[in-house]
């Protein structure tokens, strides 16, 4: 398979079984969610200022001061990478002229040389959370292959994705393709790995700050 065919592959073929594993493991995750039950909740609600689920996602989305000090990279480097991601996915004008063609849909992208810059600094902060995780031994010992599999997915579609643009390291067409390929490695992999918080965090939250307001315990 010459670079052409490969690149073909994976903008049909390889681009449909992974929008398809996507969705079925994504309605499988949610089914598995929505079906777990619970007892219904006979105790009076109580009402409580600050007990509720969206202030539990504004309470979650903050990190505590002392761990802020004591963790400094897992909070701000969390925090950049992933707005770094959210910038690069949303507002990088290929990717919504992507959008455009697929949903009808579009909106005003950045500058390419924000978009650079921007994931030039995603790339090197993920890179030092990484190396925090193995040179700090109790991060370390919690770590799992998952946690390394996650990190890895989400790593290179950005380095490719700019190595493609930059023409840098294999020919542009040979680097599209494995930027594609890439993407879709993600898709596929994150209804059944702990990328999944990327649909189930703020419900999640929701739920148990609701859950716990109803009786009055801020969390």
């Amino acid at each position: 398979m010459n670079e052409i065919e490969f690149l073909t592959w994976v903008r049909g073929t390889g681009l449909n079984i992974a929008l398809g594993l996507f969705v079925l493991g994504m309605l499988w995750r949610l089914v598995e969610i929505y079906t777990l039950g619970r007892k219904k909740d006979l105790a009076p609600t109580r009402k409580v200022a600050g007990a509720s689920g969206w202030h539990t996602i504004a309470r979650r989305s903050m990190p505590p001061h002392s761990m802020l000090k004591r963790s400094p990279v897992s909070y701000f480097g969390g925090y950049i990478f992933h707005l770094g991601l959210f910038i690069t996915v949303f507002f990088f004008a290929p990717h919504i002229k992507l959008v455009e063609s697929l949903l009808g849909i579009s909106w005003p992208g950045l500058p390419s040389q924000v978009i650079d810059a921007v994931t030039v600094v995603t790339l090197a902060t993920m890179l030092l959370v990484l190396f925090d995780r193995i040179n700090n031994p109790v991060k370390r010992f919690l770590s799992t292959f998952g946690d390394y599999l996650a990190w890895a997915l989400t790593f290179l579609p950005l380095l490719t994705g700019f190595l493609a643009v930059k023409h840098l390291l294999l020919p542009y067409t040979t680097m599209l393709a494995l930027h594609i390929l890439s993407v879709e490695l993600l898709l596929i992999a994150l209804p059944f790995t702990k990328l999944i918080h990327v649909v189930t965090l703020f419900a999640s939250r929701w739920y148990n700050g609701d859950i716990s307001g109803k009786r009055g315990v801020p969390v």
